[in-house]
């Protein structure tokens, strides 16, 4: 993908960066060839993003033409609103107060270039607010007041505004950026399209292992997209990509989802979708629309302060309790009796103004059917862990987990399948993991989870590396829908 510099006159912009072609806003607005290009990363450097300039109009055409310009269009307009850059200094105060804390003056002017400051004690203030803000050279003023430090101003900056000490800096700095754009691999076929992967290396659990990862990698080139690795403090980077691939545990109030919604704002096919995010890391409304749509599930009470008592009446013990955001069996308790009930709910209430208990419903093991675009793609038996009732037993820091098997789809029970593919279907066309349970032949759905657990060994134990290049299928096939209006493939523009 070719990488431009665009800026208002040549000079504006002294370097030569190896793989980055630099041109003019004139040449980029009015020459057809730029028109033509059908994939091109455009970072703006104008000396002017205001209304209906040519910088302006070169992020505003980036956009039309597919390619992906930094800063977007709607980053341009952030820059304008005070009330967003409220909500950015809100977002990250703690952050501001630790690294201008040392500092004795009641102003400070932070210089951000491709993410980074001179000073390596601001680098990861420099990079959250390029994450909220991307654009390639930052400004940010600060001033402190009674209360703390403010953000008075956010704007980009020019060359000609960066200082003359900083400017070797700046040269490694987009030395560096350019650079991590261009991954050396020994063999690499050309890629139309460019694939985000989100990651975190820090996540004890992550539900995808390493070598899992690798293999998403290799499908996802064999598919055609360029692959790279995104950390949760990348967010700012998420225009420069066509698609992405979240592989870290998801939750709303989380980086990931802000994530997701940024991603589809930026016109990037995402899996998982926000939507899939919100429906699918609630029990309640899995709860609610699972009875909606009478798909059988064990029997179920959303439970709130008024109605603790009918729990033992309708239920029985023992009994389950789920709090509404609970994953990976954390935030899920086994409650015998009257007494025990009295003890632990009013901690889960505490939380939550609602709460899911449900019948509880012994098994050996659980079914999990692995779905996408609808259809299904693996199928798991996930036992449980050994003297637990659950799959996954947290001991404090510890953990152990039952065994599990993948089985081939047409061998397993077809009405699990079935099931498992309608209730999908009530959430969306994602990637979907499906647990059922099947006593005596009635089949039970007890949730749906957005970002399943794809591991090495486990659930590609049918499909090998078939079940990476499905999804990453499913991906492509989707990107290039949306990029090219479902046209036939060819190769990259040079």
């Amino acid at each position: 993908m070719r990488q431009l510099i665009i800026v208002t006159r040549l000079e504006d912009w002294p370097l030569d960066l190896p793989g980055v072609e630099k041109l003019t806003a004139r040449e980029y607005l009015t020459q057809p060839a730029w028109s033509a290009l059908r994939s091109a990363r455009v970072y703006n450097l104008c000396r002017s993003y205001r209304y209906q300039t040519n910088g302006y109009y070169v992020s505003l055409l980036a956009a039309a033409r597919g390619h992906k310009p930094l800063p977007a269009i709607n980053t341009i307009q952030d820059f304008k609103s005070r009330s967003v850059v409220r909500l950015a200094l809100a977002e990250l105060g703690r952050l501001v107060e630790q690294s201008l804390k040392p500092l004795h003056s009641n102003e400070f002017v932070l210089s951000i270039y491709f993410g980074r400051n001179l000073a390596r004690r601001h680098d990861r203030l420099s990079r959250a607010l390029f994450g909220l803000f991307p654009a390639p050279l930052l400004k940010a003023e600060f001033i402190r007041l009674d209360e703390g430090w403010a953000l008075r101003r956010l704007a980009p900056m020019a060359w000609s505004d960066i200082p003359e000490t900083h400017r070797d800096f700046v040269v490694e700095a987009a030395q560096s950026y350019f650079a991590g754009y261009r991954p050396k691999r020994r063999t690499r076929r050309a890629s139309r399209f460019d694939l985000a992967l989100l990651v975190n290396p820090a996540e004890a659990a992550p539900p995808s292992d390493e070598r899992a990862l690798r293999r998403f990698e290799r499908a996802g080139e064999e598919v055609g997209f360029s692959v790279e690795r995104l950390e949760p403090q990348d967010i700012g980077r998420l225009a420069e990509f066509d698609g992405l691939l979240i592989r870290e545990t998801t939750s709303v109030n989380h980086h990931t989802f802000q994530f997701a919604r940024r991603a589809q704002a930026e016109g990037l096919e995402v899996i998982d979708d926000p939507d899939s995010i919100l429906k699918c890391t609630n029990k309640v409304y899995l709860a609610e629309l699972l009875q909606r749509h009478q798909i059988a599930a064990p029997k179920t009470l959303l439970v709130h302060r008024d109605n603790v008592a009918e729990i033992e009446q309708k239920l029985g013990f023992p009994v389950v309790l789920k709090q509404p955001d609970s994953a990976f069996s954390v935030g899920v308790v086994k409650v015998a009796s009257a007494a025990e009930l009295e003890t632990t709910l009013p901690g889960l209430l505490k939380h939550s103004e609602l709460i899911v208990a449900q019948a509880f419903v012994p098994t050996a093991f659980d079914w999990r059917v692995g779905i996408i675009d609808g259809r299904p793609l693996y199928v798991c038996r996930y036992h449980m862990a050994r003297g637990h009732w659950q799959i996954i037993h947290h001991q404090g820091e510890n953990t152990r987990q039952g065994n599990a098997d993948a089985v081939p789809v047409a061998d397993a029970p077809e009405a699990v399948v079935k099931a498992a593919v309608r209730a999908a279907a009530l959430i969306g066309k994602g990637l979907y993991g499906v647990d059922l349970k099947e006593i005596d032949g009635k089949i039970m759905v007890i949730e749906i989870n957005d970002n399943p657990s794809i591991d090495s060994g486990v659930e590609d134990g049918i499909l090998k590396d078939g079940l990476y290049r499905q999804i990453m299928q499913v991906m492509f096939d989707r990107v290039t829908a949306r990029k090219l209006g479902g046209g036939g493939l060819g190769h990259a523009d040079a």
